[in-house]
């Protein structure tokens, strides 16, 4: 990733046919930030991660469920997974998504 210099965040991973595509930006002791592209009908399972996270959707449109909450997240809007409870995503439309994982 650039330092210190403006780029273009989307344009860092592109769509492709019938998958998930992820890049890693940022990988330190206190989080990670990672960029998605979900392809349409593409998703993660159900699963639990020991730390918050925060979903910021650049483009697209994806259903988002947290702990058997269902909700519709787009584009510019963020969504906060907490903690140990289970959340799944799947792409209601192709979309783009930057993730950061909060340990501390």
């Amino acid at each position: 990733m650039p330092v210190a210099e403006a780029f273009a965040l989307a344009a860092f991973v592109e769509y492709q046919p019938g998958s998930v595509v992820s890049r890693t930006l940022v990988k330190k002791p206190t989080g990670t930030v990672t960029l998605f592209a979900f392809d349409e009908g593409q998703g993660l399972s159900e699963h639990t991660a020991p730390f918050d996270a925060l979903v910021q959707m650049l483009d697209g449109e994806a259903d988002i469920t947290i702990s058997g909450k269902n909700l519709r997240a787009k584009q510019g809007e963020m969504v906060l997974m907490p903690a140990n409870q289970p959340h799944a995503l799947h792409a209601v439309r192709r979309f783009k998504m930057l993730l950061t994982m909060l340990r501390s």
